[in-house]
């Protein structure tokens, strides 16, 4: 199946090689010793850190971003996982994963990584292991998800410190913690509107600063006053929710300052065109593929922009039933219903991997420094079981395309012969975009130490 038609221009390569004057958390000490080269590696220095303990991303000179990109009901593992007599950079793409073979150089594939979690919660546990390395509370999430994590550290510079978009009807599963969801985006016209339109500036644009501006920061802080005041007054539990509602609030008037402030000089930053067509479902069969398309587009162009450095885009959720094109019944259903090899299933998960191939596609044309916008992120792709028809949450399906400005390796697939849990890719996620973290997780999905066998 040919992906869609890009509705969005998108710009031809430049080469642009500015001086590097950032010490890079990757720099290290060369030198000659008895007429052989030797290079030594240099522990963590402030120098690589800014104030949040972050490193310096792309050598200081680009942001580095992360993209979490969800799809649920899992995979068939006995066509997924690359075959054995492949592994790291000897390794050929799997059935499943064969759509994505126009971006095999980029892509790293871990296998045989587990949830740690009883899987007490069908579709439920697997969520909260691959996403937050928290067990479940009763009402659903236990902790903030890995988009949200990476946001704390890295999204304080950008207008949005995350966006949540989704590519069929849903609510996405992007969580600051326990009742507290980040809706996503279903609408294309709605997050265009949002991100580039009237308050948008591009660069070389004249910026006219919206006078209502100005108010809104004035109510804002006058909020704040007294919402301080009100501190004073609650208990302990209501101020630990006051704080959590605080969190949007300072974020909106973040958001409101960088408004105010002239647009981010960067090389491939362009005004999108506006999303064109109907969305709709035809013959009560969700468009995904197109609504992937048309919000990827607009993701990229965000990234490239640095209106965010953070987005989780879900195609479908746990237990999602869509309607997928040549299916006889809904997606969920099917992954439990259908008998055999599951043909139908199969046939959906390739789909599914069509969609990614498509957000690939976009994030690696876009042209940035030496490489592409995909070179200086990471996407880690995902679902909430493995064999969806056990529920199963042992050897989840991760797909990580992009090396986050080197620190992952490209075109290797990784095999867990000793079933890692999968939290350790959690702080190697956190660790890539620059985070200082050694440890993560609660309970029996907590760990130390991320996965040094994915890292460059």
């Amino acid at each position: 199946m040919k992906p869609p038609k890009s509705r969005f221009w998108l710009p031809a390569a430049r080469t642009w090689n500015p001086s590097r004057g950032a010490l890079s958390r990757r720099s290290v000490l060369r030198g000659v010793a008895r007429g052989a080269a030797v290079a030594i590696g240099l522990p963590p220095l402030q120098a690589m850190f800014d104030g949040n303990g972050a490193a310096y991303a792309c050598d200081g000179i680009l942001p580095v971003r992360f993209g979490l990109w969800f799809w649920g009901n899992g995979n068939l593992p006995d066509r997924w996982v690359p075959d054995e007599t492949g592994d790291g950079d000897a390794w050929a793409l799997s059935e499943q994963l064969a759509p994505l073979a126009a971006h095999k150089s980029k892509l790293l594939i871990p296998t045989g990584l587990d949830c740690k979690l009883d899987n007490t919660s069908p579709h439920g546990s697997g969520l909260a292991g691959i996403l937050t390395g928290v067990p479940r509370v009763s009402f659903g999430i236990g902790g903030p998800t890995i988009d949200q994590v990476i946001a704390q550290g890295i999204g304080g510079d950008t207008i949005y410190r995350s966006i949540q978009t989704a590519a069929s009807d849903t609510s996405g599963e992007s969580w600051n913690g326990p009742n507290s969801r980040n809706p996503a985006e279903t609408d294309p016209y709605a997050f265009y509107a949002r991100m580039f339109g009237d308050t948008f500036v591009a660069p070389g644009e004249d910026a006219t600063v919206d006078p209502r501006l100005g108010l809104r920061r004035s109510v804002l802080d006058a909020v704040m006053g007294d919402i301080s005041a009100l501190n004073s007054r609650v208990g302990a539990e209501d101020r630990a929710r006051l704080e959590q509602h605080l969190t949007g609030v300072r974020e909106l008037e973040t958001r409101l300052a960088r408004l105010e402030e002239d647009p981010p000089e960067l090389e491939s930053c362009e005004r999108p065109s506006e999303p064109t067509g109907d969305f709709s479902d035809l013959d009560g069969r969700a468009q995904v593929r197109v609504r992937n398309q048309v919000m990827s587009e607009l993701i990229a162009m965000a990234f490239a922009c640095d209106q965010t450095r953070v987005a989780a885009h879900f195609v479908t959720t746990p237990v999602s039933d869509v309607l997928f094109p040549n299916a006889s019944s809904g997606h969920h259903d099917l992954t439990h219903n259908e008998g055999g090899s599951q043909p139908q299933v199969h046939d959906i998960t390739l789909q599914l991997m069509e969609c990614l191939a498509d957000t690939i596609g976009l994030l690696d044309a876009i042209p940035e420094g030496d490489g592409t916008l995909l070179d200086n992120m990471v996407l880690f792709a995902t679902s909430e079981v493995s064999l969806a028809q056990t529920h199963s949450i042992v050897n989840m399906p991760v797909v990580l395309a992009g090396s986050a400005c080197g620190f992952f390796k490209q075109d290797h697939h990784y095999r867990s012969l000793s079933g890692d849990n999968v939290t350790k890719l959690l702080i190697s996620l956190q660790q890539a975009v620059g985070m200082s973290v050694s440890s993560f997780g609660d309970g029996a999905a907590a760990a130390t130490g991320g996965l040094s066998g994915l890292e460059a």
